[in-house]
Formats: C-alpha cells, structure tokens, sequence
C-alpha cells in the first residue's frame, strides 16, 4: 500500500530525475547502449555527401534519379537493476543513505531508458533474490518500479551479489543491459561477474558514504554490523586505529577496482551527499568515447 510519505518520495525523486534526464542524460544514454542493429525505414532522394553504399540502385533506376536508402536504430532493448537491498546499504551519513541513492539512481536509469522506449525490469536481493519485478515498458512501469526500491523491506539483511547475477543469468536468456547497484561489501562474487559480463553489457553502479572510512574522534565506540549483528568496540579516539581502518576500507576499495578492471567491467562510483549526475555524466561520455574508437 502506497503511504502519503512514500507517494511524496516518489514524487519527489520523479520530478527530480525526470529533469535531469531530460537536461542531461537522455542523450547520453542513447549514445552509449545502441539497439540490436539498424533496420531499413525509407528512401529518399541523394543528397551531397551521402554515402554512395547506401545508394538504392532499384529505385534509382527506376525514377532515373539517385535515391539512398534511409536505417532507423532498432533499439527495444531491456534494462535491468539490480538492487542490493542488503543490511549495509541502510548506513548513511550525508543527508542519504546508501538505499536512497541506490533509489534515485534506479529512477534516473529508468526514465532515460523508457524515454528511449526501452524496457525496464529490477531484481532485489540481499543474500537472496527477493523481489523481482519483470521488465516492462512505460511510465506507469516505472513508477512502480521505484515504488518497489523506495518501499522495499528486506527479510534478509546478508549480501550474497553472486545470487543476483545468477538470477539475472535464469531470467534474460537475450543480453540485456544490466546496472548492479551494491556497495560491494562482499564476498565470492568474481566468477559470478565474469559470466554475467559475458552474456551481458554489465556496469557496476559502487555506492559509498564518506564515513566508511572516515571516522570522527569521538572516544570509543561501539560498531554494529547490520548484516551479521556482530557488535565491534572501536577507539575512534585514536588516530592510529583510524587510520588503520582508513587503509584497510581503500584497500578494499580499490581490491574492487582491480576487479573490474581485469574483468573489463565498466563502473562509476558515487557517494551519498555529493552530486551524482557529473560523475555519471562523465562516465556515460567516457564510455561512449571508448565505445566510439
């Protein structure tokens, strides 16, 4: 059931990713994820500069005058988020948590792909899949699909990544384009990426929080893990021990990194409380370089 909170959130992340994308995204992504190939829409008469392969040598002999033939981009392509919806993902410390950004992403991919007439469908998983909403067109789709990541109430509150590509694998059999969203505080997951990169367009959408790493001097703490429970006592008041976790979270940090590097993974990394549409606006332009060499 749709609260009054909740409709006012999705309103509110509508009205504000609908903006966006129609100010900066939508050409982009357009550029970026092309359709299955071209398909042939017209001819017309030759025009100065036009590629003489195209030329429609039938209907030129026939009229006694040049016509080229004239493709559109067959696109109906299908967009997939997956959504981790785990316990960690409930941790923020600037003005979201790592679940609401998670949100205003999913919102912001599926309205450019329905205003490119592409399908849009999400997969919610913690260390299961636990929610799966197939791919649809249209803005009543969409609507509902970010419903479901704004009001969504996880059982689980483990990371299993490798159970949502796994899934993912079962229910696309056709490549799709496939954004995972995760914080990526997880294990096990590399030979799961790999198959799903190779049957997919795969990016990897990494959610942080400044705080992961950055702890203030407060004196001693205690530290809950939302996914096991574990309970951590940690001296914040110590700037060795905080610089011992600093090292140890931007190693793991850039462990990630690697990994999708050597996987030849495309990612893009945003934090919560700072502006994502220019590090997604330079990733879309990016890739679209890489994509046009």
């Amino acid at each position: 059931m749709l609260t009054r909170d909740l409709i006012r959130k999705i309103r509110k992340i509508e009205i504000t990713t609908r903006r966006a994308v129609n100010d900066l995204m939508a050409g982009q992504y357009h550029s970026v994820f092309k359709g299955r190939g071209m398909t042939f829409d017209e001819v017309r008469p030759y025009q100065p500069g036009d590629d003489v392969r195209v030329i429609d040598w039938n209907v030129t002999a026939r009229m006694n005058d040049l016509f080229v033939k004239q493709f559109i981009e067959e696109r109906e392509l299908t967009v997939m988020l997956l959504v981790d919806a785990s316990g960690s993902l409930s941790f923020g410390t600037q003005e979201r948590f790592k679940s609401e950004l998670a949100a205003e992403i999913s919102a912001l991919l599926a309205f450019s792909a329905i205003q490119n007439n592409d399908r849009v469908g999400l997969v919610m998983f913690t260390d299961r899949v636990e929610k799966f909403v197939p791919p649809k067109k249209g803005l009543r789709h969409v609507l509902r699909v970010i419903s479901e990541v704004l009001s969504f109430r996880p059982v689980h509150s483990g990371t299993d990544i490798a159970a949502g590509l796994q899934f993912l694998s079962r229910i696309s059999r056709r490549k799709t384009i496939s954004f995972l969203l995760s914080d990526f505080w997880a294990e096990g997951y590399e030979a799961a990426l790999k198959v799903a990169n190779r049957r997919h367009d795969l990016v990897s959408v990494v959610l942080r929080d400044p705080m992961e790493r950055t702890l203030p001097p407060a004196g001693l703490a205690n530290f809950i893990d939302p996914e096991s429970g574990e309970q951590v006592l940690f001296d914040t008041g110590s700037a060795t021990a905080r610089e011992a976790l600093r090292r140890l979270v931007e190693d793991r940090w850039e462990e990630q990194r690697r990994l999708f590097s050597r996987l030849r993974i495309d990612s893009v990394e945003l934090t919560t409380g700072q502006d994502y549409l220019r590090p997604l606006s330079l990733f879309f332009r990016q890739r679209a370089a890489r994509r046009g060499r």
